[in-house]
Protein backbone atom coordinates (compact mmCIF):
# COMPACT_ATOMS: atom_id res chain seq x y z
CA UNK A 1 0.00 0.00 0.00
CA UNK A 2 2.99 2.12 1.05
CA UNK A 3 4.93 1.92 -2.37
CA UNK A 4 1.30 1.74 -4.44
CA UNK A 5 0.45 5.42 -2.91
CA UNK A 6 4.06 6.66 -3.21
CA UNK A 7 4.44 5.16 -6.70
CA UNK A 8 2.43 7.81 -8.40
CA UNK A 9 3.89 10.77 -6.08
CA UNK A 10 7.64 9.40 -7.77
CA UNK A 11 6.25 9.05 -11.16
CA UNK A 12 4.95 12.62 -10.64
CA UNK A 13 8.33 13.52 -8.69
CA UNK A 14 10.18 12.74 -12.12
CA UNK A 15 8.49 14.00 -14.22
CA UNK A 16 8.78 17.10 -12.48
CA UNK A 17 12.52 16.79 -11.99
CA UNK A 18 12.44 16.25 -15.51
CA UNK A 19 10.62 19.87 -16.56
CA UNK A 20 12.78 21.73 -14.36
CA UNK A 21 15.94 20.22 -15.67
CA UNK A 22 17.06 23.73 -16.75
CA UNK A 23 16.67 24.71 -13.00
CA UNK A 24 20.24 22.96 -12.70
CA UNK A 25 21.70 25.62 -15.23
CA UNK A 26 20.43 28.01 -13.48
CA UNK A 27 21.63 30.05 -10.24
CA UNK A 28 20.77 27.99 -7.62
CA UNK A 29 18.32 29.51 -4.07
CA UNK A 30 20.14 28.46 -0.80
CA UNK A 31 17.90 26.47 1.53
CA UNK A 32 18.99 24.90 4.63
CA UNK A 33 17.37 22.60 6.92
CA UNK A 34 18.13 22.55 10.95
CA UNK A 35 17.88 18.70 11.94
CA UNK A 36 17.39 17.54 15.21
CA UNK A 37 20.02 14.90 14.41
CA UNK A 38 23.30 14.07 13.03
CA UNK A 39 23.41 13.09 8.68
CA UNK A 40 21.77 9.43 10.08
CA UNK A 41 20.26 6.78 7.58
CA UNK A 42 16.60 7.35 8.69
CA UNK A 43 16.53 10.96 7.19
CA UNK A 44 18.53 9.43 3.54
CA UNK A 45 16.12 10.95 1.08
CA UNK A 46 17.19 14.36 2.64
CA UNK A 47 21.15 12.95 2.27
CA UNK A 48 20.81 11.68 -0.95
CA UNK A 49 20.52 15.24 -2.91
CA UNK A 50 23.97 15.09 -4.35
CA UNK A 51 22.98 11.91 -5.87
CA UNK A 52 19.46 12.24 -6.45
CA UNK A 53 19.01 16.15 -6.94
CA UNK A 54 15.23 16.36 -6.41
CA UNK A 55 15.74 19.70 -4.49
CA UNK A 56 17.89 21.20 -7.20
CA UNK A 57 15.44 20.21 -9.70
CA UNK A 58 13.28 22.68 -8.41
CA UNK A 59 16.12 25.60 -8.03
CA UNK A 60 17.31 24.96 -4.56
CA UNK A 61 20.48 24.32 -3.22
CA UNK A 62 20.00 22.52 -0.22
CA UNK A 63 21.65 22.60 2.95
CA UNK A 64 22.03 20.63 6.56
CA UNK A 65 22.79 21.56 9.83
CA UNK A 66 22.66 18.75 12.34
CA UNK A 67 21.37 19.22 16.12
CA UNK A 68 20.87 17.74 19.50
CA UNK A 69 17.17 16.88 19.54
CA UNK A 70 14.12 19.19 18.12
CA UNK A 71 14.80 22.15 20.38
CA UNK A 72 17.93 22.22 18.70
CA UNK A 73 16.49 22.56 15.83
CA UNK A 74 14.74 25.60 16.11
CA UNK A 75 17.04 27.61 18.30
CA UNK A 76 19.61 27.06 14.95
CA UNK A 77 17.13 28.20 12.58
CA UNK A 78 15.70 31.08 15.05
CA UNK A 79 19.53 32.08 15.03
CA UNK A 80 19.23 32.26 11.14
CA UNK A 81 21.75 28.94 10.44
CA UNK A 82 18.77 27.47 8.87
CA UNK A 83 15.40 28.42 6.68
CA UNK A 84 13.72 25.15 8.19
CA UNK A 85 13.62 23.25 11.12
CA UNK A 86 12.92 19.54 11.25
CA UNK A 87 11.38 19.31 14.83
CA UNK A 88 8.98 17.65 17.02
CA UNK A 89 5.40 18.80 17.60
CA UNK A 90 6.89 19.35 21.45
CA UNK A 91 9.23 21.74 21.24
CA UNK A 92 7.29 23.44 18.26
CA UNK A 93 4.48 24.23 20.99
CA UNK A 94 6.92 24.92 23.54
CA UNK A 95 8.57 27.84 21.40
CA UNK A 96 5.20 29.23 20.46
CA UNK A 97 4.24 29.55 24.38
CA UNK A 98 7.70 31.56 24.86
CA UNK A 99 6.44 33.89 22.11
CA UNK A 100 8.01 32.94 19.07
CA UNK A 101 6.24 33.14 15.61
CA UNK A 102 5.99 29.56 14.18
CA UNK A 103 4.31 28.02 11.68
CA UNK A 104 4.25 24.35 11.09
CA UNK A 105 3.82 23.44 7.39
CA UNK A 106 4.52 19.46 6.80
CA UNK A 107 3.94 16.36 8.87
CA UNK A 108 6.89 14.04 8.13
CA UNK A 109 6.45 11.60 10.30
CA UNK A 110 2.69 11.33 10.78
CA UNK A 111 3.14 8.54 12.87
CA UNK A 112 4.61 8.35 16.36
CA UNK A 113 8.03 6.64 16.84
CA UNK A 114 8.72 6.87 20.00
CA UNK A 115 9.05 4.28 23.03
CA UNK A 116 10.56 3.75 26.38
CA UNK A 117 12.48 -0.09 26.58
CA UNK A 118 13.44 -1.67 29.64
CA UNK A 119 15.20 -5.02 30.51
CA UNK A 120 12.32 -7.57 31.72
CA UNK A 121 14.27 -7.83 34.67
CA UNK A 122 13.31 -4.43 35.67
CA UNK A 123 9.99 -5.34 35.92
CA UNK A 124 9.31 -2.35 33.93
CA UNK A 125 6.28 -3.44 31.73
CA UNK A 126 3.39 -0.55 31.95
CA UNK A 127 4.09 3.95 32.15
CA UNK A 128 2.90 3.73 36.01
CA UNK A 129 6.45 1.18 36.86
CA UNK A 130 8.32 4.28 35.74
CA UNK A 131 7.78 6.13 38.95
CA UNK A 132 10.81 6.02 41.03
CA UNK A 133 13.06 4.37 38.17
CA UNK A 134 15.76 6.08 36.46
CA UNK A 135 14.93 6.72 32.51
CA UNK A 136 17.42 7.51 29.41
CA UNK A 137 16.75 10.38 26.97
CA UNK A 138 18.96 11.32 23.78
CA UNK A 139 19.01 15.05 24.98
CA UNK A 140 17.25 16.99 27.40
CA UNK A 141 15.85 19.35 24.14
CA UNK A 142 14.87 15.76 22.08
CA UNK A 143 11.86 14.06 21.18
CA UNK A 144 12.33 11.05 23.66
CA UNK A 145 12.44 13.52 26.82
CA UNK A 146 9.03 15.20 25.35
CA UNK A 147 7.10 12.17 24.34
CA UNK A 148 8.17 10.52 27.65
CA UNK A 149 7.00 13.39 29.37
CA UNK A 150 3.51 12.78 27.02
CA UNK A 151 3.33 9.09 28.40
CA UNK A 152 3.86 10.18 32.26
CA UNK A 153 1.28 12.59 31.96
CA UNK A 154 -1.38 10.09 30.25
CA UNK A 155 -0.90 7.91 33.61
CA UNK A 156 -0.91 10.57 35.86
CA UNK A 157 2.70 10.89 36.76
CA UNK A 158 5.17 13.48 35.57
CA UNK A 159 9.23 14.52 34.98
CA UNK A 160 9.63 14.58 38.80
CA UNK A 161 8.49 10.87 39.02
CA UNK A 162 11.51 9.59 37.49
CA UNK A 163 15.38 10.19 37.67
CA UNK A 164 16.24 11.70 33.79
CA UNK A 165 19.79 10.76 32.25
CA UNK A 166 21.21 12.17 29.16
CA UNK A 167 22.45 8.64 27.33
CA UNK A 168 23.12 9.90 23.86
CA UNK A 169 21.32 9.02 20.28
CA UNK A 170 20.49 5.59 19.66
CA UNK A 171 22.61 4.47 22.38
CA UNK A 172 21.25 1.22 24.44
CA UNK A 173 24.22 0.80 26.39
CA UNK A 174 23.17 2.06 29.12
CA UNK A 175 20.01 0.07 29.75
CA UNK A 176 21.94 -3.24 28.99
CA UNK A 177 24.44 -2.31 30.98
CA UNK A 178 22.12 -1.25 33.99
CA UNK A 179 23.17 1.93 34.60
CA UNK A 180 19.75 3.21 33.76
CA UNK A 181 16.32 1.30 34.24
CA UNK A 182 14.79 2.20 31.26
CA UNK A 183 15.57 4.47 27.90
CA UNK A 184 13.48 6.67 25.95
CA UNK A 185 13.97 5.57 22.19
CA UNK A 186 12.73 5.44 18.83
CA UNK A 187 12.06 2.42 16.84
CA UNK A 188 14.87 2.56 14.72
CA UNK A 189 16.87 2.98 17.72
CA UNK A 190 15.14 -0.05 19.19
CA UNK A 191 16.09 -1.99 16.10
CA UNK A 192 19.68 -1.04 15.95
CA UNK A 193 19.71 -1.83 20.07
CA UNK A 194 18.61 -4.92 19.30
CA UNK A 195 21.68 -5.26 16.49
CA UNK A 196 23.70 -4.32 19.50
CA UNK A 197 22.64 -7.31 21.73
CA UNK A 198 19.84 -5.84 23.26
CA UNK A 199 17.24 -8.84 24.47
CA UNK A 200 14.91 -9.74 26.50
CA UNK A 201 13.02 -6.55 26.67
CA UNK A 202 9.41 -5.21 27.15
CA UNK A 203 8.59 -1.97 24.47
CA UNK A 204 6.09 0.64 26.19
CA UNK A 205 5.02 2.44 22.78
CA UNK A 206 4.14 5.76 22.96
CA UNK A 207 1.17 6.00 20.26
CA UNK A 208 -0.86 3.16 21.45
CA UNK A 209 -1.08 5.90 24.61
CA UNK A 210 -1.35 9.46 21.88
CA UNK A 211 -0.29 9.17 18.62
CA UNK A 212 1.30 12.39 18.27
CA UNK A 213 3.05 12.89 14.93
CA UNK A 214 6.97 12.47 15.47
CA UNK A 215 8.29 15.46 13.27
CA UNK A 216 7.33 18.42 11.98
CA UNK A 217 8.84 21.34 9.44
CA UNK A 218 8.21 24.14 10.91
CA UNK A 219 9.42 28.38 9.73
CA UNK A 220 8.79 31.59 11.26
CA UNK A 221 5.93 33.55 10.42
CA UNK A 222 7.91 35.79 9.06
CA UNK A 223 9.46 32.90 6.42
CA UNK A 224 5.91 31.59 5.59
CA UNK A 225 4.68 34.97 4.64
CA UNK A 226 7.25 35.82 2.22
CA UNK A 227 8.85 32.95 1.37
CA UNK A 228 5.78 30.84 0.13
CA UNK A 229 7.34 29.95 -3.24
CA UNK A 230 10.26 29.08 -2.01
CA UNK A 231 8.61 27.12 0.64
CA UNK A 232 6.14 25.39 -1.67
CA UNK A 233 9.25 24.13 -4.29
CA UNK A 234 10.83 22.77 -0.74
CA UNK A 235 8.22 21.24 0.67
CA UNK A 236 7.62 19.82 -3.56
CA UNK A 237 11.12 18.67 -3.74
CA UNK A 238 11.21 16.63 0.26
CA UNK A 239 7.74 15.07 -0.72
CA UNK A 240 9.58 13.85 -4.15
CA UNK A 241 12.56 12.38 -2.33
CA UNK A 242 10.50 10.75 0.51
CA UNK A 243 8.26 9.29 -1.98
CA UNK A 244 11.22 8.28 -3.75
CA UNK A 245 12.47 6.32 -0.35
CA UNK A 246 9.15 4.97 -0.05
CA UNK A 247 9.03 3.28 -3.30
CA UNK A 248 12.74 2.35 -3.61
CA UNK A 249 14.16 1.65 0.01
CA UNK A 250 16.66 -0.77 -1.48
CA UNK A 251 18.53 1.96 -3.48
CA UNK A 252 18.08 4.42 -0.42
CA UNK A 253 19.82 1.90 1.70
CA UNK A 254 22.78 1.75 -0.72
CA UNK A 255 22.68 5.58 -0.93
CA UNK A 256 23.25 5.36 2.82
CA UNK A 257 26.41 3.64 2.60
CA UNK A 258 28.54 7.07 2.02
CA UNK A 259 26.45 9.46 3.02
CA UNK A 260 25.15 8.69 6.24
CA UNK A 261 27.51 8.59 9.23
CA UNK A 262 25.84 5.65 10.54
CA UNK A 263 25.12 3.62 7.44
CA UNK A 264 27.93 1.03 6.61
CA UNK A 265 25.56 -2.16 6.29
CA UNK A 266 22.91 -1.40 3.51
CA UNK A 267 20.59 -4.42 5.19
CA UNK A 268 20.85 -2.48 8.22
CA UNK A 269 20.05 0.55 6.56
CA UNK A 270 17.01 -1.00 4.58
CA UNK A 271 15.58 -1.95 7.61
CA UNK A 272 16.19 1.71 9.13
CA UNK A 273 14.35 2.90 5.89
CA UNK A 274 11.64 0.57 5.95
CA UNK A 275 10.44 1.99 9.45
CA UNK A 276 10.52 5.50 8.77
CA UNK A 277 8.74 4.80 5.61
CA UNK A 278 5.87 3.42 7.25
CA UNK A 279 5.96 6.01 9.91
CA UNK A 280 5.58 8.52 7.06
CA UNK A 281 1.82 7.29 6.18
CA UNK A 282 -0.99 7.56 7.58
CA UNK A 283 -4.89 7.37 7.00
CA UNK A 284 -4.85 11.13 6.50
CA UNK A 285 -1.69 11.26 3.97
CA UNK A 286 -3.66 8.34 2.19
CA UNK A 287 -6.10 10.29 1.52
CA UNK A 288 -4.95 13.83 1.16
CA UNK A 289 -1.17 13.16 0.56
CA UNK A 290 2.23 12.67 2.15
CA UNK A 291 2.90 15.16 4.66
CA UNK A 292 -0.77 16.77 5.33
CA UNK A 293 -1.62 16.89 9.37
CA UNK A 294 -4.78 15.69 11.34
CA UNK A 295 -5.88 19.14 13.03
CA UNK A 296 -7.54 17.52 15.96
CA UNK A 297 -4.59 14.84 15.92
CA UNK A 298 -2.35 17.85 16.44
CA UNK A 299 -5.18 19.85 19.01
CA UNK A 300 -4.96 16.86 21.19
CA UNK A 301 -1.29 16.96 21.44
CA UNK A 302 -0.99 20.70 22.14
CA UNK A 303 -3.52 20.14 24.71
CA UNK A 304 -1.74 17.39 26.44
CA UNK A 305 1.45 19.40 26.54
CA UNK A 306 -1.00 22.20 28.00
CA UNK A 307 -2.10 19.92 30.73
CA UNK A 308 1.38 18.53 31.21
CA UNK A 309 2.84 22.29 32.38
CA UNK A 310 5.42 22.26 29.52
CA UNK A 311 3.21 25.02 27.87
CA UNK A 312 1.35 27.92 29.73
CA UNK A 313 -1.66 28.64 27.77
CA UNK A 314 -3.53 26.68 25.06
CA UNK A 315 -2.82 26.94 21.43
CA UNK A 316 -5.08 27.20 18.83
CA UNK A 317 -3.43 24.65 16.57
CA UNK A 318 -5.43 25.88 13.65
CA UNK A 319 -4.00 29.26 13.75
CA UNK A 320 -0.31 27.85 13.42
CA UNK A 321 -0.23 24.57 11.60
CA UNK A 322 -0.83 25.29 7.53
CA UNK A 323 -1.09 22.88 4.29
CA UNK A 324 -2.00 25.17 1.78
CA UNK A 325 2.17 24.74 0.57
CA UNK A 326 1.67 21.35 0.72
CA UNK A 327 2.21 19.61 -3.37
CA UNK A 328 -1.43 18.29 -4.25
Amino acid sequence: MIRTIARSLAVAGLASFAGLHGAAAQTLEKFVVAGWSQPISEITNLMAEPDKGFFKARGIDLGYVPGTGGGAAILNMLSGKADIAFTDPGSFFAAIDKGEKLVAIYNIYPQNVFNVVALKSSGIVKPADLRGKKVGVYSLSSGTRQNLQVLLHRVGLSESDVTLQVTGLLNFAPVMQGQVDATAATDTGLFVGKLKGLKDFNVIEVKDHLNVPSDIFVVTEQSWQGNKELLRRFLAAYRDSAAWMIDRPEEAAQIAVKRTINGKDPKVNLEIIRLRNASSVSETTKKKGLGHFDIDVMQKAADVYLGLGLVKRRIDVSQVVRSELIPN
